[in-house]
């Protein structure tokens, strides 16, 4: 229809991440997948079936590719979520003289509409009247509070103009006309959904790492079974076999297991932070959020508790502070004073809210109002401190009142007080001054005079500083009839009372923890930069004792002209600050000043702000609940939206949603996303030591020319079976240091798979793995006669199916088929060899810095399971009855176990050194090379 909003375009984000990762990798399985059917095939051909190896090969990694893909877009496709934009809405429009009730969808440029309190807005419309209309602008401009709508226009700017009620947003209260200006994508939130559609998708750093990764292991097993095959064929192997050697090494180079790992360890952290109220739409942003070095948060509902609250007081002549905290525990100050009484008398009386029944037992902070916002905070401040606000008012009940207008700017309601009438006024704290000629002082009604006036205006400045919204109240006048109007002064003037949308508790905490780990954290709002930059101060993005370059030029008593910006180390930009500024000159704010804030900001200047953050080199993560977040949402490295007080469109722009809308649950995410960072790389540390230990067999069985050591079969079970519950199991490893205390990662420089992990787990951990092996099969073959100097060389008669009374060292004749079922005894005691090495590895992998005494041995249950699995495995591969016929594996002798354990404490003993010697020399030569 006319009015259909057409979602954001573009290429789904999920299923994104198993693509990227499994891509290469799963390219090379087919291609040996295809080698081994041709193997096979050919020797179908020619009758030799003494072997089926080929085809489980074949069998087993399409089987790998098929599970791990599956699984891999499986947990994408659990994770994402994706969010519809908007849902239909109803509109009364006026047709032809008749009111029709119509879906919205149908609204065309030139109706006439009619909107009352509880409704939506159908279309942009322009106001042509109202009674008494507030709409809920908050998602769309970041104002939280209500917003009245009139006919005049009020400002050159839309967005600030009463005259004008935009798509989508709430009617609070009041009814208004107006006549539809846009519709559909012409809307304001039309053209937020168009930005948000043209931002394109960048890519996350952790898949840079992957592919980073791929490239290099796809390159090392293609450079490596070139190499082996052009060997074999140099050295008159046939070609068939040849290119069964080729298979073998990329097989054996090819961290197969890899694929479920990374997306199970990443799916594992993203239910841990599920847990914890941060639901994960993109796996790829749970380490995303790990490397943030910037986050760009709103302010309404992020940082604060996206309510009024009644913040100060100011009567006797003092500022008294009230409880602001979510569950109204803090404390309140003293209510023994006379004026007090007075002052809360007017709040209970001269207010309109009212709880909704039924909540008796629920808390104060969390019941359900009738009434505005801030009207609301007067009523739960009452109810709080005064105890039943219902009951107090059945004590002087309302004979008539004159409601708050936008033209007179107060209210006032008469109550009947036993034999008298009460009056009582609240409002602007201007138009209630001018009302009053005495002050209430103590109890005592004073004369007020200029001294009273010139404190009533340092109170009024002071409060309005802070950034919190000051009503007027004042009473108390008597009277023995209803007034006809409203008398013109004569009132006593009680005091006032300054409401705000206060911080969360736990964001100034949260903002200093952001702070110790090196994240610099920026408020990006739509409101007042008053009150940003209040609350700014408040929760420590503006640190005590910064000041900005309005506070030098205040210090100094300067105009603000004469002062260099570049002095001041916070900022307040506003958006028509912003207008006129380069993309360059916010670069340079960005990087001059370490705390700013932005205010007043519009959704296209929040996505300038997000792109200037990038060309920083930040990897920026961006927090909101309004539509007019939405482009910067996407634009950001990671988009974080509100789960209560979120827009569809901001949750379906984001990566992660938060359920409990507060920044505190950022902070835990970056703090697990780091804790995935350090638990991949160990992973991976651990799944890559194995590729030396399982390629040396076929170089040793080509070059060497003896029986084959290791088969392509027992290499898939180590890397699908044996290795793959204590590579996850790594998940689960806890923290080794505060890493909260380290700077974030660097994405050119801090990789996932770096120069010191590949040479330490290749030409070191690796090579004392192979070399493990090797001992272990040299001593099997000699313990059943078969010595090494007689081992070097034989391959050829070894393999020869015609050869059937090969003799031992000792003279004894071995037959071919016994030959065989000796070789797939190498096969196991290498694979129970690498197994016992593998047990070891993982344990050295639980920590990069600490001892493994600091960070202790079993505190990671997950991984102790692990340990006990891989050995079951072993156990059950070796002496299951009819392994040798299914998968070449034989039962072994007890003592072919203990042999690769020395090498195991080898490992231990190594690593601990090294350890040792990368926290003794922090930042020297052995620090650089052997610190992963």
């Amino acid at each position: 229809g006319p009015n259909e909003l057409r979602p954001p375009r573009g290429t789904p984000e999920c299923l994104k991440f198993a693509r990227q990762l499994a891509g290469g990798l799963q390219c090379l399985m087919w291609v040996a997948a295809a080698i081994c059917l041709i193997a096979f095939g050919i020797q179908s051909g020619q009758g030799d079936l003494t072997s089926a190896d080929d085809l489980y090969l074949a069998i087993a990694l399409i089987a790998v590719v098929v599970v791990t893909g599956c699984f891999g877009y499986y947990q994408e496709f659990k994770s994402t979520n994706i969010i519809a934009s908007f849902k239909n809405l109803q509109a009364t429009v006026i047709r032809e003289g008749h009111k029709e009730q119509i879906d919205a969808d149908r609204i065309v440029v030139g109706d006439v509409v009619e909107i009352k309190g509880g409704d939506r807005v159908p279309a942009d419309i322009r106001i042509l009247s109202a009674q008494g209309c507030k709409v809920d602008n908050s998602s769309l401009t970041g104002e939280s509070e209500p917003q009245s709508r009139s006919p005049e226009c009020t400002h050159e700017s839309p967005l600030e103009s009463r005259n004008v009620a935009f798509f989508s947003t709430m009617c609070l209260e009041g009814t208004a006309t107006g006549l539809v200006i846009n519709t559909g994508d012409r809307t304001i939130i039309g053209r937020i959904a168009s930005l948000a559609s043209g931002v394109g998708n960048e890519k996350t750093p952790i898949a840079v790492e992957i592919e980073h990764f791929v490239d290099i292991i796809a390159g090392l097993a293609l450079l490596f079974g070139g190499t082996f095959f052009t060997v074999a064929m140099l050295i008159g192997y046939p070609f068939l076999r040849a290119m069964v050697f080729f298979m073998a090494i990329v097989v054996a180079y090819v961290p197969e297991g890899l694929l479920a790992t990374v997306t199970v360890c990443l799916s594992l952290t993203a239910k841990r932070l599920a847990s914890k109220n941060c639901v994960v739409k993109n796996l790829e942003a749970v380490e995303t959020l790990g490397s943030t070095s910037t986050i760009c948060s709103d302010k309404t509902g992020t940082l604060t508790q996206n309510r009024m609250t009644v913040a100060h007081l100011w009567f006797d002549n003092q500022i008294h502070a009230a409880d602001t905290t979510e569950d109204q525990s803090g404390q309140s100050f003293d209510q023994s004073s006379e004026t007090w009484r007075a002052l809360s008398r007017i709040i209970t009386l001269c207010n309109r809210a009212v709880f909704k029944p039924g909540q008796e037992n629920v808390p104060v902070a969390k019941r359900d109002v009738i009434g505005d916002a801030s009207e609301t905070a007067l009523l739960k401040f009452a109810e709080v401190t005064v105890g039943n606000v219902a009951e107090r008012r059945s004590g002087c009940p309302k004979l008539c009142e004159v409601p708050f207008t936008s033209a007179n700017k107060f209210q006032v309601s008469v109550h009947a007080a036993g034999e008298r009438l009460l009056l009582v006024l609240k409002g602007a704290p201007e138009r209630v001054l001018e009302r009053c000629r005495s002050v209430l002082l103590k109890g005592q009604e004073l004369p007020l005079d200029q001294q009273w006036r010139e404190a009533f205006e340092g109170a009024y400045a002071e409060l309005g500083g802070r950034g919190e919204r000051v009503l007027g109240e004042r009473g108390v006048l008597w009277v023995q009839r209803i007034p006809e109007q409203l008398p013109g002064d004569g009132l006593c003037f009680v005091g006032l009372v300054s409401m705000i949308d206060p911080p969360r508790a736990s964001v100034p905490a949260a903002v200093r923890k952001c702070r110790t780990a090196g994240i610099r954290v920026i408020m990006v709002t739509g409101d007042h930069p008053i009150t940003a930059k209040a609350i700014a101060a408040s929760v420590g993005i503006i640190s005590e004792g910064s000041e900005t370059p309005e506070d030098i030029a205040a210090r100094l008593r300067l105009p603000l002209e004469q002062v260099d910006p570049r002095q001041a180390r916070a900022r307040v930009l506003t958006g028509a600050q912003l207008q006129d500024m380069e993309a360059t000159a916010l670069v340079g704010a960005l990087r001059s000043h370490p705390e700013i804030v932005f205010a007043r900001t519009s959704p296209q200047q929040k996505l300038l702000i997000v792109e200037s953050c990038q060309r920083l080199g930040a990897i920026v993560a961006v927090t909101g609940d309004g539509v007019n977040d939405s482009p910067a949402l996407k634009k950001a490295d990671i988009g974080v939206a509100m789960g209560i007080a979120g827009s569809d469109v901001s949750k379906q722009a984001a990566d992660m949603i938060l359920l409990d809308d507060n920044f505190a649950s950022i902070v835990t995410g970056v703090e697990q996303g780091r804790l995935i960072f350090d638990n991949l790389k160990k992973s991976i540390a651990y799944t890559l030591t194995k590729n030396i230990p399982e390629l040396t067999p076929y170089l040793v069985y080509i070059t060497a020319s003896v029986p084959l050591p290791l088969g392509c079969i027992t290499i898939l079970f180590i890397e699908l079976c044996t290795d793959i519950f204590p590579s996850v199991s790594l998940a689960y490893e806890r923290a080794e240091s505060d890493i909260m205390h380290l700077k974030p990662r660097n994405p050119r420089r801090d990789r996932l798979v770096n120069e010191p992990l590949a040479a330490y787990s290749y030409f070191q951990i690796g090579a004392i793995q192979s070399f493990a092996g090797f001992v272990d099969y040299f001593v099997a073959l000699a313990q059943e006669g078969w010595w090494p100097p007689l081992v070097l060389g034989l391959r050829p008669r070894w393999e020869d199916i015609h050869e059937q009374e090969l003799q031992d060292s000792y003279g004894q004749q071995w037959t071919f088929a016994q030959r065989l079922r000796q070789q797939y005894t190498c096969y196991t005691v290498f694979f129970i060899s690498i197994e016992m090495c593998q047990i070891a590895d993982v344990l050295i992998r639980k920590t990069r810095r600490l001892s493994l005494l600091q960070q202790g041995l079993l505190r990671n249950h997950i991984l102790v399971i692990a340990i006990v699995f891989q050995v079951s495995i072993g156990c059950f591969l070796c002496y299951c009855p009819g392994m040798p016929y299914i998968f070449n594996f034989m039962p072994i002798r007890f003592q072919w176990w203990l042999v690769p354990m020395p090498f195991g404490l080898l490992i231990l003993f190594y690593d601990e050194v090294r350890k040792l010697g990368v926290r003794r020399h922090p930042g020297s030569w052995w620090d650089r090379e052997l610190y992963y």
